[in-house]
């Protein structure tokens, strides 16, 4: 056998041990989960849930502190676990094994915002950033590759980026809510730029061009653009949250295609008013047919056709947590308690002492 044949036969043999060795897990190791979600125990730990497509617990993979929501990868049963804003923490999660794999940290002058996205089939991560030394925000680029190094940042063309989804032809779209806050100040959590902040919505190229910036009338400049859901035809769905006069009762939710001008949806005036200036999660409905928020100072979620018609309420207690299941929608909520929603609601799930974080996070390919 001639040198290079010998090289090329020990290298197949390797490869062939190493693919033995060490199998290439997937969801299916970690139970197929449909959803993923935070969520505090009654012995006031924190820890990442996997959830079946009925809303039963798969698995529980411990946090550091307070969890926010996750990035889930598109094919590896690995998520990106992130604190409840200012973040101080991002932990990568095997959820096959329960382990936390590696630990992100934003530069100096960062925070991450609670959200994060996987893009590129998954190698390359996403994160929303504050970048409070320069008062603007970013994105994060990490390869997961290279042990998720930091590879970069790019402009959100706006102040505190909060969430970002992709839509189906690559398109980056960024939830800027606009507020302004510092870590060293109160406790990070203190807004410090209410009188003149601005919320946005922003499309960036799968190369982080900007392709077109949305902004709603003057009169509203205080509704912070906060969560996203991408329906049908790309059609965008974002939550807001009022900062302006508490007395004044104006639209949570958004409805967005590009090039288009928004349409702000509202529930008749006494129920937009319980909605209490706050929607914390939005999703489209499992079949498409609809879109929802949630609040959970309200106590209720309000769903809406997908030309912004009003369709109703369902009232639960601390209800936050959005995502799509069947022709509704899974919902969790501060009391343990998931639940099928659409025009009523049907208990999936209760454990007693837990309490859920703010957001669902649906795996599509495994909860269809």
């Amino acid at each position: 056998m001639s040198t290079s044949s010998r090289r090329s036969f020990l290298k197949a043999a390797l490869a062939t041990t190493a693919a033995t060795v060490v199998p290439r897990l997937s969801w299916a190791d970690a139970g197929s989960p449909a959803y993923l979600g935070a969520a505090r125990d009654a012995s006031g730990d924190y820890a990442l849930y996997g959830l079946d497509a009925e809303a039963q617990i798969l698995f529980r993979a411990p946090l550091p502190g307070r969890g926010h929501a996750a990035a889930a990868h598109p094919a590896k049963p690995e998520a990106v676990a992130f604190a409840r804003r200012p973040g101080t923490f991002a932990v990568v999660v095997n959820c096959a094994t329960g382990r936390i794999t590696h630990r992100l940290a934003a530069p100096e002058g960062r925070h991450f915002m609670g959200h994060g996205l996987f893009v590129e089939d998954g190698e390359i991560l996403l994160t929303p950033e504050n970048n409070y030394a320069e008062k603007k925000g970013v994105l994060g680029i990490w390869r997961r590759s290279l042990g998720y190094k930091r590879i970069g940042e790019v402009a959100s063309h706006g102040i505190g980026p909060h969430d970002v989804k992709q839509l189906s032809d690559g398109t980056l779209v960024i939830a800027n809510g606009g507020i302004f806050t510092h870590p060293e100040i109160g406790e990070g959590r203190q807004k410090l730029n209410i009188p003149e902040m601005v919320g946005s919505l922003v499309y960036l190229s799968p190369d982080y061009t900007l392709l077109e910036k949305v902004e709603l009338a003057p009169e509203l400049h205080q509704n912070s653009i906060r969560h996203l859901s991408i329906g049908s035809a790309d059609q965008v769905a974002f939550a807001m949250q009022w900062e302006g006069d508490p007395l004044d009762t104006v639209p949570l939710l958004g409805l967005h295609r590009r090039g288009e001008a928004p349409v702000l949806c509202e529930a008749d005036l006494a129920e937009q008013m319980t909605m209490k200036g706050y929607a914390g999660s939005v999703s489209h409905a499992g079949d498409g047919s609809e879109v929802a928020i949630s609040s959970p100072r309200g106590g209720r979620i309000h769903r809406f056709a997908p030309d912004g018609r009003f369709l109703g309420a369902v009232i639960r207690s601390d209800i936050c947590g959005l995502a799509p299941m069947r022709a509704g929608y899974l919902g969790s909520d501060g009391f343990g308690a998931l639940s099928l929603l659409k025009e009523g609601m049907t208990p999936l799930n209760a454990v007693p002492g837990l309490a859920w974080d703010n957001h669902l996070v649906n795996l599509p390919v495994l909860a269809a």
